[in-house]
């Protein structure tokens, strides 16, 4: 059975596919935050760019600050922007990016900011 299976032409570009995905989830996650999110981010994370200071963002190196972020919070962060203040209507701190990232592309994007840990 496994002769057959891995025998079937159709079946070695999946499997290469799949092995492949984690490193190409990871090259996207880079040229996803070079283009989305490095202008405020900086490159490293720390925030430390003109936009970055203007707006306040947090240095995404800092063990603590990630410590009191989960995955989820970060996801829905990504997904549905960050306003000032809890209520709506607040100022926006950062734009939404669900209808620009996929939630694959957001948890890579997760997994690049948790590398910035120091």
């Amino acid at each position: 059975m496994k002769f057959l299976l891995f025998s079937n032409p159709l079946v070695k570009p999946l499997l290469l596919a799949a092995a492949l995905a984690p490193a190409a989830l990871a090259a996207d996650a880079k040229e996803n935050w070079n283009t989305h999110c490095m202008a405020c981010h900086g490159k490293d994370g720390k925030g430390q760019t003109k936009a970055g200071r203007m707006a306040g963002v947090k240095d995404q190196s800092d063990a603590a600050y990630q410590a009191s972020l989960t995955d989820e919070k970060m996801l829905t962060s990504i997904k549905e922007g960050v306003k000032e203040g809890v209520k709506e209507g607040g100022k926006e701190k950062m734009k939404p990016f669900k209808d620009k990232l996929s939630d694959d592309e957001i948890k890579a994007l997760i997994a690049q900011i948790r590398s910035f840990k120091k």
